[in-house]
């Protein structure tokens, strides 16, 4: 027995110690921190890293080849020359796709899917493809693959999901797929999801997420109608692809909040979905699940009530699937305002005692910190009145909402004209114009005013103040890096033809509050924003605009742009973030939040960046870059990016 203990003491070192130099799931870890302990690059070198390699994800592009280094930019220096630029479904499919993927790297090997419908091995220190595979039946999720290391009853493997509703497994050494697993290495998930619809959407865009002998997926389903394939959470056993258990994401009659549903509301509703991503406390085996909105997005006459489990952060045993808690961040959602961002787990320390905590980034721009194991929140929360008298015929408003004490909302919540830009006399007059164009002006007012059939500014946007985009988390400073955008929505409701239900569209051409020729938003800047939120106390360590607009005058370039994606915490002491539509990618530090790097890039990053340590002893960060998506973003390429110091 003294020798399967040394044995097996062995084994957790050196899974430690890969996880110290590797990137081996999204999060990096399964507690979401996306932290790495790395720090050959520092503030004090970051301005020597320079491109290693680049990528071209789409099959029919060159191999990938050293990159040569592009002229240097640096806080201060002349701005590059100006870059092109101009719907998101629940993780949206599109050929070649706009990749949002984080690239795995494990025992020496990176792992990505791409957007030409590929799952690729590649030397990490190189760029050069190892393996290839082919998706046949649909293309593979937009945000990557899960890695599980494998036993004795099966090889190490990689796990993704496609958008025609398989879960695929392959073999990380070969890229052929794992023969155990389902029928040859594939599982059809849409028995028992499609509620006997049989052309309703179901697939997976994000990655799934692996627990000691079962690997948990989410779901891509529509945002309309609202009769459709369920979102339901569900584990399969790792070894066969057997399913372990579902977990109800619109509870059944008699299941905990089946309450908040009127009559047979809830039967074959979709939406209600984990699109983004999951995170894991191992130690106490609870996994944590952000839900979307229930169907139909932003009309819920025929779903009045509360509406469980949508728009909350529900808490359930990892092995069972059995609910152990759950927070509603938005009753009665008819915002589009999802949950979707991976719940980051960390201790908050309050009077030397240690809490565990779980912070959640929502749409809403508020950042949600809750006692991780009971979900109480730690900092105070706020039943607040909003607006009910402006909601849709038809529809009842839920008459408060959930606000946190601490932090503060994160993005712009409200508007009125005089918040309108003046950045340049040109857009003030386009913006103003734009607001005034019906009598009395736009529908605009404080947090959670609804869409309207009066033309409507809503803030945040149907895209969010924060979406899918992961923070990052240092633990020796106690700071979450957070980033967020304040960007409005510009829509009208519209009646059926048959009077029983509406749908949103746009207004003057536009779906948000901008000048769409140079995508100029109509709200005062910043327009995007990186944060650092002290855990332990609840407060705004710093706060930086993130982005810039090239086509502004010098002096006003630095208004912040609109991102989608994460960022990357290093042992360095910095933060890594692309995300922005100005195709840069920047390197900040923890402590002060001063930009320290930035360089251009193929595209905009809207993805999330990783770091490893190469076999040739250097520390390497990565970031894809594909542009396009629907930030409006117009520059396009298909190519992950890597970085290393200088010789």
């Amino acid at each position: 027995m003294r020798t399967l203990n040394i044995a097996i003491a062995g084994l957790g070192l050196s899974l430690v110690a890969a996880a110290q130099t590797d990137w081996p799931t999204f999060g990096h870890d399964l507690a979401g921190t996306r932290y790495s302990p790395l720090k050959e690059i520092t503030p004090g070198n970051v301005t020597k890293l320079t491109p290693a390699w680049t990528y071209h994800m789409d099959a029919s592009a060159p191999p990938a080849t050293p990159a040569p280094p592009p002229p240097e930019a640096h806080p201060g220096d002349a701005p590059p020359p100006p870059a092109g630029r101009g719907g998101r479904g629940r993780g949206g499919f599109g050929g070649p796709r706009n990749s949002e993927v984080s690239p795995l790297v494990i025992d020496g090997v990176m792992y990505l899917t791409t957007g030409s419908n590929r799952v690729v091995a590649l030397e990490p220190e190189t760029g050069k493809e190892i393996w290839t595979y082919s998706v046949k039946d649909g293309a593979p999720a937009t945000r990557g693959l899960e890695f599980w290391a494998g036993d004795k009853q099966s090889p190490a493997t990689l796990l993704f999901g496609t958008s025609s509703g398989k879960l695929m497994a392959l073999n990380a050494k070969t890229g052929k797929p794992v023969p155990g697993f389902g029928n040859e290495g594939v599982v059809d998930m849409k028995p028992g999801a499609l509620n006997g619809l049989a052309d309703s959407t179901f697939g997976l865009s994000s990655p799934p997420i692996v627990y000691k002998n079962l690997v948990i997926t989410g779901a891509h389903v529509q945002e309309g109608p609202s009769i459709g394939a369920a979102g339901d959470t569900r584990a399969w056993d790792v070894h066969t692809g057997k399913l372990a258990w579902q977990f109800h994401s619109v509870p059944r009659p008699g299941e905990p909040g089946s309450e908040t549903w009127q009559g047979d509301d809830w039967k074959n509703r979709s939406g209600t979905n984990v699109w983004g991503f999951f995170t894991i406390d191992a130690e106490r085996g609870i996994l944590y699940m952000p839900f979307g909105e229930p169907t139909t997005d932003y009309w819920g006459g025929d779903r009045k009530g509360q509406n469980l489990f949508g728009t909350s952060l529900v808490a359930v045993d990892a092995m069972t699937g059995k609910l152990k808690w759950y927070f509603q961040a938005v009753h009665h959602d008819t915002w589009d305002y999802d949950m979707a961002s991976p719940p980051v787990l960390f201790d908050v320390t309050q009077n030397g005692k240690k809490i565990p905590a779980v912070a959640e980034m929502s749409k809403t721009g508020y950042l949600y910190i809750l006692n991780r194991v009971t979900g109480a929140p730690i900092f105070g929360m706020e039943e607040k009145k909003v607006p009910v008298d402006d909601a849709l015929p038809g529809d009842s408003a839920w008459p408060t909402q959930p606000i946190p004490v601490k932090p503060p909302s994160l993005a712009r919540n409200s508007f009125k004209r005089e918040d309108i830009a003046t950045v340049t006399p040109e857009l003030q007059k386009y913006c103003q114009d734009l607001f005034d164009s019906i009598p009395g002006g736009l529908h605009a007012g404080g947090p959670f005013t609804h869409y309207s059939t009066t033309p409507s500014v809503i803030f945040p946007s149907s895209i969010g103040g924060g979406n899918w985009n992961p923070p990052s988390f240092d633990p020796t400073l106690g700071y979450l890096f957070v980033n967020t955008m304040d960007f409005g929505s510009l829509n009208t409701m519209v009646k059926s033809a048959d009077g029983t239900r509406y749908s949103r569209s746009g207004y003057n051409g536009l779906s948000r509050f901008w000048n769409a020729d140079g995508n100029l938003p109509c709200n005062q800047p910043p327009w995007g924003r990186l944060f650092a939120i002290n855990v332990n106390t609840g407060d705004i360590a710093w706060q930086t605009p993130l982005g810039i607009t090239d086509t502004l005058p010098a002096d006003k370039q630095k208004t912040g742009r609109p991102n989608i994606g994460g960022s990357l915490a290093t042992a360095g002491g910095l933060v890594f973030i692309g995300a922005t539509d100005d195709s840069r990618f920047r390197a900040f530090d923890s402590k002060t939040g001063a930009e320290l790097w930035v360089t251009k890039i193929d595209a905009g990053a809207h993805s999330a960046p990783i770091t490893y340590k190469g076999k040739d002893g250097k520390q390497y960060v990565v970031v894809t870059a594909t542009g396009g998506g629907f930030l409006g973003d117009r520059s396009r390429a298909d190519s992950v990016q890597a970085f290393a110091l200088k010789p």
